[in-house]
């Protein structure tokens, strides 16, 4: 996949030390922020997106070395050369919230909704994550690892740079294991920034439906202190909501969890409010995902807290659910950002420009609102915001560079076509097929 198209970028003098490319005369430089950041954009600050026009930016190695006004670029020799005229470039999508290792997909599930069955039927009737957890126990890990990686290079395309993905669809020692293996297994074979996450927590297994309690314990006593021996995992999520697991089991595995060092990520209010928000809040959750059902008090707890709402549009669209209340999360003052949530049952796609298009059209952020939410507060609801997420001297070189387009609203506007002409990742040029 990592190619490199020679029109575009011309060869101009090998260095072995260090690597140089210029990209020049780009229409607008996107996501600027001159210096890291210590805490994520909230509220009113979501709005601004810092741009400059007619710019270049210099790469060294796998960083960015600088960048500026074309005018101000002084000649120097660079090993490539890529021509940016009339495109934008800004850093990668940072997705903090995917299951992106499974075994196979569940369209017979979309078929059923069609029908008229409901999430919580089809769960009821051996679908949903259940059907998942079977499929991926008969699975073995170097499938699971071709497979996981194909889906990468497909969001790669669309321009996403950094994953979070959750383990889940195992339910066992073994199984939640192996998953956990296979996304440290793919951190070798690409060039995307990948975060790990246990969610055992997930659903009961079938073997447990009578010993709910013997299945939280399994988690606690078995499954958490082995991730954590071998660092299999940077974070903890429970899956807190009505007919999954109650705030009192979150709270539980929570507290084990960072015993062990396990950070909160956490799903809560996708169909319910239940109190999984004051929960995860007063266990220093990193984020917060889904929010689909807030009350009043949800927004004002999640908007006076360091936790990240993360939403999820592309859930709401596929399930057809309400559309997480983010206006009223930025009048607020809140933390937001955009995930895609992609997994086979609720959200088969990894586009974050999709998702940036329904956030914008059925949520009503701004372009530059949805920009923020999905690169620099990204990057942040994955402890990544000293490495991605940003225009800023010092970070690794994870570019968008779109194709020609005449502003950067057109990419959400645009929705269903894809803009980006190259992704370069760690300072390494992928052409977008």
């Amino acid at each position: 996949m990592y190619t490199i198209d020679q029109n575009n970028l011309s060869t101009i003098k090998k260095h072995s030390h260090p690597m140089k490319t210029l990209i020049k005369n780009i229409k607008g430089l996107t996501g600027i922020l001159e210096e890291k950041i210590h805490s994520p954009l909230r509220g009113k600050e979501l709005a601004t997106l810092n741009q400059l026009e007619n710019a270049y930016l210099i790469i060294e190695n796998d960083k960015i070395a600088a960048f500026g006004e074309m005018g101000n670029l002084f000649s120097q020799d660079f090993d490539y050369e890529i021509e940016a005229s009339d495109r934008f470039v800004l850093p990668t999508w940072c997705d903090s919230h995917t299951h992106i290792v499974y075994a196979t997909s569940r369209e017979k599930e979309f078929v059923d909704r069609i029908n008229g069955l409901t999430y919580q039927e089809i769960a009821n009737r051996g679908g949903g994550i259940l059907n998942s957890a079977k499929r991926l126990r008969e699975t073995s890990k170097e499938d699971l690892v071709a497979s996981a990686l194909k889906r990468i290079e497909t969001v790669n395309r669309t321009g996403t740079g950094a994953l979070e993905i959750k383990s889940g669809y195992g339910l066992s020692v073994e199984s939640e294991l192996k998953m956990l293996e296979v996304i440290k297994e793919l951190k070798k074979h690409t060039n995307t920034t990948i975060k790990a996450t246990l969610l055992a927590a997930h659903a009961i297994p079938n073997e447990y439906k009578s010993n709910r309690d013997g299945y939280i314990e399994l988690i606690a006593k078995e499954i958490i202190p082995t991730v954590a021996k071998e660092k299999l995992a940077d974070y903890i999520d429970v899956f807190c909501e009505t007919n999954y697991f109650t705030v009192d089991e979150m709270t539980y595995l929570l507290e084990v969890g960072a015993s062990y060092g396990l950070t909160p990520k956490v799903h809560v209010n996708q169909f319910t409010s239940i109190g999984g928000v004051q929960a995860a809040i007063n266990h220093k959750a990193l984020s917060v995902d889904h929010l689909e059902e807030m009350t009043e008090q949800d927004i004002i707890d999640l908007s006076e807290s360091n936790t990240i709402g993360t939403i999820l549009p592309s859930c709401s669209f596929f399930l057809g659910i309400p559309y997480a209340p983010v206006r009223k999360i930025i009048e607020n003052n809140g933390a937001l950002a955009i995930a895609t949530d992609f997994n086979p049952g609720s959200t088969p796609s990894g586009n974050v420009p999709f998702a940036l298009s329904l956030a914008c059209i059925k949520q009503r952020l701004l372009p530059a609102e949805a920009i923020n939410a999905t690169t620099i507060n990204g990057a942040f609801a994955m402890n990544l915001e000293n490495e991605l997420g940003s225009i800023t001297v010092g970070k690794t070189a994870n570019l968008i560079i779109t194709k020609p387009i005449s502003s950067v609203d057109y990419i959400p506007y645009s929705f269903g076509e894809n803009c980006i002409e190259k992704v370069i990742l760690k300072g390494k040029l992928t052409e977008v097929q």
